[in-house]
């Protein structure tokens, strides 16, 4: 079916050079399309540049610097899809009765940046094009300590469902992981595996997921013409767990 393909197809994705829009970028390029992927660490662009190894173009910009994001859109010219999964935001996992009010707002950093990266990018879209976000399952999977998550991730997929019927034919969706093997977990150390292991033991799928397998749902979302304002769940089950 050619509704799935991304070949001749130009794509941004703005938190392109590790984990999920990473992989996403990958997959993408492997579909034939032509693709910029952003992020703003430099240990993570270097690392995305050795992956590209030319296959797609890697750049510098922060969700909330709208002069770089600008540029990249610039360059990229008038474009069919557009990803952000940056994380945008600051996230202190601890009761909610235990942060102070500046530590949970600096939560929704993610949701702002996704803002910017919105209002920026959308100018640039083909009027059959799409925009996909990232949320995560902590919006509908409440966890003790994880309010800032909850409520953010939340927060982005309402935002869709508003995006999806106002700014329609463009189609809007957001994508939501659950418990995926990323950096985010590497400061476990040598005690990561047991470590995701333990958290993913109750799961409909009893293991860590991954960024590709994420990115496969990304990649539906951006190339099903007939899908819109719609959460895709890519969790092993989580919500039912």
């Amino acid at each position: 079916m050619s509704n799935g393909t991304l070949a001749g197809k130009k794509v941004v994705i703005i938190g392109g050079t590790a984990g999920i829009g990473l992989a996403t970028a990958c997959a993408a390029a492997e579909q034939g399309a032509e693709v910029w992927a952003a992020g703003r660490t430099q240990a993570y662009i270097d690392t995305a540049s050795e992956v590209s190894a030319g296959r797609f173009a890697v750049r510098q910009a922060n969700t909330h610097d709208a002069q770089a994001l600008e540029a990249i859109f610039q360059e990229a010219g008038r474009i069919d899809h557009l990803v952000s999964a940056a994380l945008g935001g600051e996230r202190t996992l601890k009761p909610f009765m235990e942060q102070t009010q500046e530590q949970f707002q600096a939560a929704y950093g993610k949701l702002w940046g996704y803002c910017n990266v919105v209002r920026t990018g959308a100018p640039y879209l083909q009027k059959d094009g799409s925009i996909t976000l990232v949320s995560g399952s902590p919006a509908r999977k409440i966890v003790h300590g994880q309010s800032p998550l909850s409520c953010v991730g939340a927060s982005v997929e309402n935002l869709v469902r508003c995006l999806a019927v106002e700014i329609a034919p463009i189609r809007v969706n957001v994508v939501s992981p659950g418990t995926v093997d990323t950096a985010m977990f590497d400061h476990f150390g040598d005690a990561k595996a047991e470590k995701l292991a333990s958290m993913t033991s109750s799961h409909l799928i009893r293991r860590a997921g991954t960024p590709q397998e994420v990115a496969e749902g990304l990649l539906f979302v951006m190339g099903n013409r007939f899908v819109t304002g719609t959460t895709m769940d890519v969790d092993g089950g989580r919500l039912l767990s």
